[in-house]
């Protein structure tokens, strides 16, 4: 063993030599990466600084939909008024050539409003905006896709699905076998065509929202309010006797207490469908705002480095963002067939 101590020594100190070179090149190749975003105070000055409100224009909606600075669609204007009556034009009156706001025909378009340019009258606006037509791609893309389902069911009776129908059709098996029917109960047929409604048009508009250039329409307040307050209607109109009369006169509660109780379970009626409504908004408005940020920080800090690091973990949020897509359908879903199913149970009193 001893034979081998000369050997080995200067074979340990090659690799701790060969360890600081490479952490010394290692560094100084970060440096040279980062260091333009670090350049003097009057390089700076002199250059634009990028303004990072793009963040928002993409989260919130707009009348026209804007790709890139060389690539803006306008879209319908529709608007009426008591003394002008209806007016329909295209959004791209209101911008000039080099997309500068300008007035049109007494309209002025700002912070995504339409208003009188000389007067304070109301408008009623009624206007094909960027959600707008996305709800309307979102529903074009689902009716196509579960046509070509129901077509291809029909010509393969008996026989293994294949195509689209191969990849949709366990989707709708898990949502009837899964969620509905264990929740809502024998009565699940009546709300299952709702029910896989409302989780396809959440899936495919969360999965189009993560397209470069995508509309934020599942992340709309306006559009999760909406489903909020169909599972609401449903929920409620569904409730048979039993229901109503836990919420309104719960058994087995001292009468004492009835007086807490009752504003509680008034409240819960509105409370589930709100939580609802957050829950999508909150969850896919975020992971909009966290990729756009990250991204972001490359032309903040000017460095290509800094934009290769950014675009590693955009791609690895990405994944996860295709994950809490299915999963926030899914969700959606499930509590609305739990809270139908609440409403529908019948309950033994003894």
């Amino acid at each position: 063993m001893n034979s081998f101590a000369p050997t080995l020594q200067p074979m340990r100190a090659s690799h701790t030599s060969l360890i600081f070179r490479s952490l010394r090149l290692i560094t100084t190749l970060i440096c040279l990466l980062v260091s333009p975003a670090f350049g003097s105070g009057s390089e700076a000055s002199g250059e634009d600084k990028f303004n990072p409100d793009i963040i928002l224009h993409h989260v919130i909606d707009d009348h026209v939909w804007h790709f890139t600075d060389g690539m803006v669609l306008p879209l319908p204007v529709i608007v009426h008024s008591a003394s002008r009556g209806l007016e329909v034009f295209s959004s791209g009156n209101f911008f000039d050539e080099h997309h500068q706001s300008k007035a049109y025909n007494g309209y002025v378009l700002e912070h995504g409003h339409i208003r009188f340019e000389n007067s304070e009258e109301h408008i009623l606006d009624l206007s094909v905006t960027k959600n707008v037509a996305m709800l309307f791609l979102n529903v074009l893309l689902i009716v196509g896709v579960l046509l070509a389902v129901a077509n291809g069911y029909r010509k393969n009776v008996g026989k293994a699905p294949s195509g689209i129908q191969s990849f949709i059709e366990p989707i709708i098996l898990f949502v009837r076998d899964e969620v509905v029917k264990p929740n809502i109960g024998p009565r699940y047929e009546k709300y299952l065509p709702y029910l896989l409604t409302l989780f396809f048009f959440i899936l495919f508009g969360n999965l189009l929202g993560l397209l470069p250039g995508a509309a934020n329409l599942t992340g709309n307040i306006a559009v999760t309010a909406t489903l909020a307050f169909f599972t609401f209607l449903i929920t409620n109109f569904s409730g048979n006797k039993s229901y109503w009369a836990h919420i309104l006169w719960t058994p087995g509660i001292p009468l004492p207490l009835r007086a807490i109780i009752l504003p509680v379970e008034i409240i819960g009626i509105f409370t589930k469908p709100f939580s609802l409504m957050i829950r999508l908004f909150a969850a896919i408005t975020a992971g909009h705002i966290v990729l756009l940020s990250l991204l972001c920080l490359t032309f903040i800090f000017k460095s290509w480095g800094v934009g290769f690091g950014t675009s590693v973990f955009v791609i690895f949020i990405n994944l996860i963002e295709l994950l809490v897509a299915g999963i926030q359908a899914y969700v959606f879903t499930l509590f609305t067939s739990l809270y139908i199913g609440m409403a529908v149970e019948e309950h033994d009193h003894h």
